[in-house]
């Protein structure tokens, strides 16, 4: 007997008939002798729904209480799961996240998860009962009140109670059969990955991959939770995120996947004066105001006006923020000017593989030749080779790269909610 967590996203709980099926499902995996812990997603478009009524009522919603509203939506799936189980012949008990010991931070909307004291939970478990966990929120270690784990972190949620369970593996049940070497809808040939790397899984998530979120990859990672990425429309096995096994680097492929971003933007600083502290002055200002960066290039000094210029990407909802930070310290500094460019594309090719094997770099950038893209910024880690070009450009870009890697398959690839999560 294995204790598992399960965690359904919104696209698989969308309406009343997706919650009976995936009742079925979860059914199916405790009548076959395991401990079950479920954690679930609003329904389909409940969480965007709810944060647009939001905003109608409110041009600044206060955070605490837009956390009160948008936790509603998992707390909606996980009771009508229950009672769909229920009618399935088994005992169900859906709690909050608080109910189930989900201590995090007090930031509203982006808290992060401190702690889970799982009380209750194990002693539901005990009694033979089905859990079912309201995700994506918790409560504040400090003030107590309702925070969320920001988007996507009903993954965290998943692989966090796992890994405080002692869970033998997480299942991400989603609308795609797994991890691919690219995204479906672009790359219709893309290949099902078996089993990857928790370091290649970061860096496809860093880069823009939607079917896991990158704090879910990162806690998975430190804890040690296999995590088993598989679709709630069939009973095909999935993608398997683990420690990569010793000695099977030789067998690994250069190249995992292709993952791409449009969520980016470009601030260009021209004109930087060339002296000692002023990049530092420049991104202490964009640290001051909480906006990660992601890729950065600085030009060359130019000898004749000891100036240089900086570029580097953002997320595009913190581009005016950033913008705005920098302007005012634009005198002070002795900058030229700002340019800021949202319609860009961030395509990344990661493996493995490529430690050992040369001329990786030269491949990538010689599809993207071929298919006439111009390469605007360029970023590497041990692993992982990223570009920012053209937004027009990204779908282009993916499908070269997938080629020239050999990633095709003769088979196409299935989604079959049309949202990937």
């Amino acid at each position: 007997m294995a204790r598992v967590v399960q965690k359904f996203g919104g696209s698989s709980v969308a309406d009343a008939d997706s919650i009976k099926r995936v009742a079925k499902r979860i059914v199916a995996t405790k009548q076959a002798g395991h401990e079950v812990v479920v954690v679930i997603s609003a329904m389909g478009d409940t969480t965007d729904e709810l944060m647009d009524l939001a905003f109608r009522v409110s041009p600044q919603p206060a955070p605490r209480e837009l956390d009160m509203l948008l936790t509603a939506g998992e707390r909606m799936s996980a009771a009508l799961l229950a009672m769909a189980i229920g009618d399935q012949g088994l005992s169900a008990r859906s709690f909050t996240g608080s109910q189930a010991g989900v201590i995090t931070t007090g930031t509203h909307g982006n808290a992060r998860i401190i702690d889970i004291t799982p009380g209750r939970i194990v002693s539901a478990l005990q009694t033979g009962d089905v859990v079912i966990v309201a995700g994506f929120q918790g409560v504040s270690q400090d003030t107590k009140d309702i925070t969320t784990i920001g988007r996507g972190g009903s993954d965290t949620t998943a692989v966090a109670l796992a890994a405080s369970l002692g869970a033998d593996y997480c299942e991400i049940y989603t609308d795609v059969d797994g991890v691919f070497t690219a995204d479906p809808r672009i790359a219709p040939n893309a290949r099902r990955i078996p089993r990857i790397s928790y370091e290649e899984m970061l860096e496809m998530a860093a880069c823009g991959a939607k079917i896991l979120h990158l704090r879910c990859v990162e806690y998975a990672r430190r804890e040690h939770v296999p995590v088993h990425v598989r679709s709630s429309f069939t009973t095909k096995e999935g993608t398997w995120v683990t420690d990569l096994e010793e000695g099977s680097v030789m067998e690994q492929a250069i190249i995992s996947g292709v993952a791409h971003d449009r969520g980016e933007a470009k601030i260009t600083i021209t004109g930087v004066p060339d002296r000692i502290g002023e990049a530092a002055r420049v991104f202490e200002a964009i640290a001051s105001i909480e906006v990660n960066i992601d890729m950065i290039v600085q030009n060359v000094s130019a000898v004749s006006t000891g100036r240089t210029d900086i570029s580097f990407t953002l997320p595009k909802t913190d581009g005016k923020v950033a913008v705005a930070a920098l302007n005012a310290i634009k005198e002070e500094v002795g900058f030229d000017d700002i340019l800021y460019d949202d319609q860009i594309g961030k395509v990344s090719v990661v493996g493995v593989g490529m430690r050992s094997h040369p001329g990786v770099t030269a491949k990538f950038f010689a599809a993207l030749a071929e298919a006439e893209v111009n390469i605007e910024m360029i970023s590497t880690s041990e692993i992982r080779i990223s570009v920012v070009v053209d937004q027009d450009d990204v779908d282009r870009a993916v499908r070269a790269a997938h080629t020239a890697f050999g990633l095709d398959s003769e088979e196409q690839a299935v989604v079959y909610a049309g949202t990937g999560r």
